[in-house]
């Protein structure tokens, strides 16, 4: 296994890795929508938190040596299903004509307040 981390990896005191890389495929933990140089969320809702989010996710791609149309699923958490519209019209701007498998749960509220939690499978080579 190969642990894949970002330049703001580490800095908070949970146990978890961005990123595992293993049998050819890149597990990247679940994003949430704050920004890391700032530590905060970003305002504008639902649709910024989403952006945010899929920047995050980038991140761990991106460290990884893969790209958005590497990621083959992507698992979204959100505290309330009435976002669904708003996170997938900001989902498909980003992926554009790639389309990963991916489903929308709605769970209860996210950490720190979070609207928007993304987790990717990714395959890597």
């Amino acid at each position: 296994m190969q642990f894949v981390k970002t330049e703001h990896s580490g800095k908070g005191v949970a146990h978890y890795s961005a990123g595992v890389i293993h049998n050819g495929l890149l597990y990247v933990s679940g994003q949430v929508s704050i920004d890391p140089a700032t530590g905060i969320l970003p305002e504008g809702g639902i649709t910024a938190q989403t952006r945010q989010a899929l920047l995050n996710l980038e991140a761990v791609l991106t460290a990884a040596g893969a790209k958005k149309t590497d990621v083959v699923q992507c698992r979204v958490y959100t505290p309330d299903i009435a976002y669904w519209d708003d996170i997938n019209a900001i989902y498909a701007e980003f992926f554009g004509s790639h389309k990963p498998a991916r489903c929308i749960i709605p769970i209860r509220p996210l950490h720190h307040g979070c609207l928007v939690e993304i987790e990717a499978t990714a395959a890597v080579g």
